[in-house]
C-alpha cells in the first residue's frame, strides 16, 4: 500500500469546535495540513500549510502524535500523520486549494469527515475536554 506523509493541525475555537477544510474536487472535510517537502520537519510543514491554506500565522502548542489511517481522498493509500495542536493568530480564510472551510462540533454527525478526523482527532479532542472538566 502506498503511503502519504503529512503534518496536520488540530485547531479549536473558544466553543471547542474543530476547524476542518475541504480541498477542491474532494468530498471529505479534514484537518488543515499537507505533505512534507523534502527534508522539511513536520513542525515547519504545519506552519507553512496553515499560512498557505487558511492565511494565518500559527503557533504549535503541542505534538499530539504520529498516526496511521486510511487516506480520505486517495484509495489504496495509507496516511501517516504528524498531528499538532495549533493556535492561530487571526480568523482563518480560504486560500490555496481549499474549496470550503467550517467549524464543526465534536459530536457532528452530518459532515463527511476524513478517517484521521473521525478516528483520531475528535476522540483526542473529547478526551482533552474531559480532562478540563
Amino acid at each position: 500500500m502506498k503511503k502519504i506523509t503529512v503534518a496536520a493541525a488540530v485547531i479549536l475555537n473558544k466553543e471547542h469546535e474543530l476547524l476542518v477544510v475541504r480541498k477542491q474536487n474532494t468530498q471529505y472535510f479534514m484537518q488543515v495540513g499537507g505533505k512534507l517537502e523534502i527534508d522539511e520537519p513536520p513542525e515547519q510543514t504545519i506552519i507553512r500549510e496553515i499560512q498557505e491554506e487558511i492565511g494565518c500565522e500559527a503557533q504549535v502548542e503541542q505534538f499530539i502524535g504520529r498516526f496511521e489511517t486510511q487516506a480520505a481522498n486517495e484509495p489504496d493509500h495509507e496516511l501517516i500523520s504528524y498531528l499538532y495542536l495549533v493556535a492561530i493568530g487571526q480568523s482563518p480564510r480560504i486560500a490555496a486549494e481549499i474549496a470550503e472551510m467550517k467549524w464543526v462540533r465534536l459530536d457532528d454527525q452530518t459532515t463527511l469527515l476524513a478517517p484521521l478526523t473521525r478516528e483520531i482527532v475528535i476522540p483526542w479532542c473529547e478526551q482533552q475536554l474531559l480532562k478540563k472538566t
